[in-house]
Parts: structure tokens; sequence; C-alpha cells
């Protein structure tokens, strides 16, 4: 069952994006991921040239087909939906291209994998399992960030349900400094590709579907809004 409905609206401007966050007053704030990312977006009219330059390197040239804010995901295990800042639909030569989007600025990747199973639950030992055999992690993923498995075994999910020819997981950062970039790329390095900032990251994971990982670069002036 798809958590978020098959009815979507057009938006608005950026107080769509405000009014899907779980939280729309506390994750709201100027200099943070939620608000500097929905303004670029909504600034693009699509997406913003960075994101556009990364998924053209990895597909070839793309068109924006669907942007959704706060899309949710249900995994196995556990009460709570993987939530991507975005999922994007994307069309290009050969196929459809679906990409997690997830916002940065200053804001951690959340728990390691160590912290988040403390006293795990069944849900939670399933959940991890399953996010392992997909991404193909056979060693023990404690020192990775568990925000950056469920995001990306989401944007495999949803490329295998929308039938699409690829999948990717992109980190939108905005942060000056690159703040968390050694968590993603030791994500990255596990998963068999070479972190690369601004360029597409192909990766082998069990299954058919193409993988792409990546980091844009957003504009800082989006931090000021």
């Amino acid at each position: 069952m798809n958590p978020n409905g098959p009815i979507f609206v057009p938006s608005r401007g950026v107080s769509s994006w405000q009014e899907r966050l779980a939280d729309p007053v506390k994750h709201w704030r100027a200099g943070f991921s939620a608000r500097a990312m929905a303004h670029a977006w909504e600034s693009a009219g699509g997406w913003p040239p960075e994101v556009g330059a990364l998924l053209d390197a990895a597909c070839g040239q793309c068109t924006p087909l669907l942007v959704i804010p706060e899309w949710q995901t249900s995994l196995p295990g556990g009460q709570r939906n993987s939530q991507s800042d975005a999922l994007v639909i994307a069309s290009h030569a050969n196929g459809l291209c679906v990409a997690a989007i997830e916002g940065k600025v200053d804001e951690s990747f959340g728990p390691t994998v160590s912290d988040w199973r403390l006293a795990a639950s069944d849900g939670k030992s399933r959940r991890l399992a399953f996010m392992c055999e997909r991404l193909g992690i056979a060693d023990d993923p404690g020192d990775l960030h568990y925000q950056l498995l469920h995001r990306t075994v989401s944007a495999l999910l949803e490329a295998e349900r929308f039938h699409a020819s690829h999948a990717a997981m992109i980190v939108h950062s905005f942060s000056p400094e690159r703040r968390w970039f050694d968590a993603f790329s030791l994500f990255v390095e596990r998963l068999g590709g070479v972190p690369n900032l601004g360029m597409p990251i192909a990766v082998n994971v069990p299954g058919a579907m193409p993988l792409v990982l990546g980091w844009a670069c957003g504009e800082a002036r989006f931090l000021a809004v």
C-alpha cells in the first residue's frame, strides 16, 4: 500500500512543501535543509541545475516529469515509513529514472546502525536484514548511518514500482563545508563506489536495477531565504 495515496495536487509554492513536513513548524527554519530545498526547487521550476546535471550524466539527458515533496515509502519491520525530502520521476531516452532526494545543510544522517539497533526489536532486525539484502551488504553495517540505508532502499523500491530503468539516491547539500560528506563517502565505498562530488556514482547491488548515488552541491543563497 502506498502510504501517500494515489491522488496529488499541484504545488502552490514553498508552502506546499512546508505543510507536508512531519513537523511543519519545527522543521521549517531558515538555514535548514527543508526550507532551503523547497526554495531551491520551486525557484528552479522543476529541479535545480546541479541535480539535473547529475542525473543527465548518469542516464543521458533527463526531463523531470514529477517531483513530490515528502514522499513516504513503506519498508518491512517497524511502524515508520522512509520519508524522502522529494521523490523525482524523470524521463530519458531509455526509460525512467526514479530518484529519492535527501536535503542537507548541517544536519547529520541520524544515528549509525549500531546506535539505531540498540535494544533492537524483531521489527528492527527484520528491516535491517531486508535493507542489507537489497544493498548487498554482507559485513556488519554498524558504522554506516541508518538514514542512508533506508533512503537508498526506498529509491530502489520506488523505481521498481514505477517500472523505471534506473534508481538514484541523491543528497542535495547546501552546506558550504560539505558537512557529513565523509559519512556519505563511507556508505558509497561500502557499496563498491568511488565518492565524487557532483558526479553520479554507479554502484552494484543485487538484482537488475542500476543504482546511482550522488552528492549535489546546492547554492548557498537559499540558506538565507
